[in-house]
């Protein structure tokens, strides 16, 4: 179960690792395996070559039944501590299986049958019964300590004897463990070139993974980014689900672009209705006071202090007029249209707020001609987002204002670096009275919404990397000047 849930960032390293392992402990036993038989065949062809080379030697002593001199032939390697022989014991038997002469005649005395010195004897003596006619050969028996080279004496076809060297099992020990101890070492060094390698290569096989699991994971209500999601890419099967996915969230981006604005417009048209009623609820009762306090001061005799009540009164009062005006936008198109010096006026006005906190102005007009625009609203439209600018801007810093005449309309583009609009503040922008403290009630960039949507153009803003970038999209339309 644990690995089951485990990540493919480490599962994928892991059975590489393992299949590596296996890989290589198959391939290191099947190698002992091999040096390990052919071990025994190198011992079993020296040892069939000593007992030719014996049994050869023989001969002459049994044909003249020389029990002397087959004792000293047989027993002359192992005085000479030859060790290439390695036999413990050397026995030669006549024709009936009996011992002729042993290297060891305490333990194996002469004319003693094979099958009554022990169970091993008497195993191998039924073997040499069912071998008789064989030339040299190993025997080994099952569960015995030991095995035999057996070579038979002849002599013109007639059967003098047999030869017997018995060889210790043990025997093949030293050289196998030494053909283990390099092998082992080989596989370590091996092992350790490729379990890196392994856990290398199983890491790039799990990344494209990875990361398609975690941009999967990374959709909820809010679609994540393209920087966000980094996937791999090529034309393999990962490549190609990874694509897929991308134009996924590509198509729920947009989706979920579209949704939000539909939801702005929604809400900030039922604004737009809400705050209308209330102006033109308000300023009825609002132009009747200012009425009195006007008929007062015409034909009354206010006293100081009266004087100052009323001074008060009546600046409160056309605030809450030009507040309250301020949300009744609408469409006067008794204006010229939008020529040069228009643009000029607003560079003007807007110079002295630049230069009180010490910003740059960057102007980039391109209007050479006149333009079938409303002026004043569109002197309105690029007041406001100037203003807003110059107020969002650090002191010492940089504001750029552009305007680009196009075939069907004009793009105005104001830029301001600065602290960047939190998500929080963009969703509800465009609404009156949603301004930061300390920087306006907000109707400015209420008013532009407003004039933006009555011309049927349209407005972005982009705000991140330390600047805050404002784009408005006017057409053109058939109008005449008032």
């Amino acid at each position: 179960m644990i690995l089951r849930n485990l990540s493919f960032r480490y599962k994928i390293p892991l059975r590489a690792t393992v299949l590596v392992l296996i890989t290589a402990v198959l391939i290191t036993g099947a190698i002992l395996a091999r040096e390990y038989d052919q071990v025994r065949r190198d011992l079993f062809e020296n040892a069939e070559s000593m007992g030719r080379l014996l049994s050869n030697t023989l001969v002459t002593p049994l044909i003249h039944d020389d029990v002397w001199r087959v004792y000293e032939t047989i027993n002359s390697p192992v005085q000479a501590g030859q060790s290439t022989l390695g036999a413990e014991l050397i026995m030669v038997l006549d024709p009936h299986r009996r011992i002729y002469v042993s290297t060891q005649p305490m333990d194996y005395p002469m004319l003693v049958g094979l099958d009554r010195l022990g169970p091993e004897y008497a195993r191998l003596d039924t073997a040499l019964q069912e071998g008789a006619d064989k030339g040299p050969r190993a025997v080994e028996l099952p569960e015995a300590a030991h095995f035999f080279m057996v070579a038979p004496i002849e002599f013109d076809g007639v059967h003098l004897g047999m030869l017997v060297m018995e060889y210790p099992k043990s025997l093949f020990v030293p050289r196998f463990f030494s053909i283990v101890w390099r092998a082992g070492l080989i596989t370590l060094l091996v092992l350790v070139l490729l379990l890196p390698l392994s856990w290398y290569w199983g890491r790039r096989m799990a990344e494209p993974l990875v990361q398609l699991a975690d941009c999967m994971g990374r959709v909820g209500p809010e679609i994540p980014s393209e920087d966000e999601c980094r996937l791999y890419e090529s034309r393999d099967e990962i490549g190609q689900a990874g694509t897929q996915l991308k134009r996924m969230l590509a198509e729920l981006r947009q989706k979920q672009e579209l949704e939000r604005g539909v939801m702005a417009s929604e809400r900030l048209a039922a604004v737009g209705r809400l705050t209308a009623g209330i102006a033109h609820e308000i300023n009825n009762p609002l132009g009747g006071m200012l009425n009195a306090v006007s008929t007062y001061r015409r034909h009354g005799d206010p006293d100081a202090v009266t004087e100052r009540t009323i001074s008060l009164l009546e600046r409160g009062l056309r605030q809450i007029k030009e507040t309250v005006g301020a949300l009744l936008v609408e469409a006067r198109l008794e204006s010229h249209a939008l020529t040069p010096q228009d643009i000029h006026d607003i560079h003007t006005l807007i110079l002295p707020d630049a230069h009180g906190k010490s910003l740059e102005l960057v102007w980039d007009s391109r209007v050479r001609e006149p333009l079938t625009l409303p002026s004043t609203q569109v002197r309105q439209i690029m007041l406001n987002l100037l203003l807003n600018a110059v107020q969002a801007s650090e002191p010492g810093g940089r504001v750029i204002c552009r305007l680009w005449p196009r075939e069907q309309g004009l793009l105005v583009e104001v830029i301001n670096h600065g602290e960047p609009i939190s998500r929080m503040q963009m969703t509800r922008l465009f609404e009156p009275f949603s301004g930061s403290p300390g920087r306006g009630h907000g109707l400015g960039l209420w008013v532009t919404y407003q004039l933006v949507q009555q011309m049927e153009g349209r407005i972005e803003v982009h705000s991140g990397d330390g600047q805050t970038v404002f784009r408005v999209s006017l057409p053109l339309r058939v109008w005449e000047a008032a």
